[in-house]
């Protein structure tokens, strides 16, 4: 496979990891200052959610490699894919037990659309957890597939 097959979804993911890395840095400037108030423990789950957050566009840019490699149908990919989902699911974990915290600040501020943000951010990650647990399933699968038709030939 050509080297600039996967270019774009490379540049993609790390504009992602730089608009996401500005977001951090916002935060950590507004956390800093004290003006957060009752939003800080808010801003400090986002903070740690985006460590397992940058490890998954780590794995993400793993996997792209091996696709330029023609090794996507591997065992590094499935563990790439893994990982994935294990960072996925971190995120939605971390922003669900947050969740309590946003109704109470939703409720002291009357701002009924915070409760639907904060799913978006644990639901969201969810169906990221679900589709490469699904990816991870059918990889795995193949490499069986291929390590029968190895032992055949």
């Amino acid at each position: 496979m050509k080297q600039g097959s996967t270019l774009f979804l490379k540049v993609v993911v790390y504009l992602i990891g730089l608009a996401v890395l500005g977001l951090c840095v916002i935060i950590g400037g507004v956390s800093i200052s004290g003006n957060a108030g009752m939003f800080l423990p808010v801003l400090f789950i986002a903070g740690v959610a985006a460590i397992p957050f940058f490890i998954g566009l780590y794995h993400g840019l793993q996997l792209l490699n091996y696709i330029d490699k023609n090794t996507a149908f591997s065992e590094m990919s499935v563990k790439a894919v893994k990982n994935i989902k294990y960072c996925a699911f971190t995120i939605s974990v971390l922003y669900a037990v947050g969740m309590p915290y946003i109704i109470y600040v939703a409720d002291k501020d009357d701002a009924p659309g915070a409760v639907v943000i904060g799913l978006v951010f644990i639901f969201a990650p969810l169906v990221v957890a679900v589709f490469t647990a699904v990816l991870e399933k059918l990889l795995q699968n193949i490499m069986n597939i291929k390590s029968e038709n190895d032992l055949t030939v």
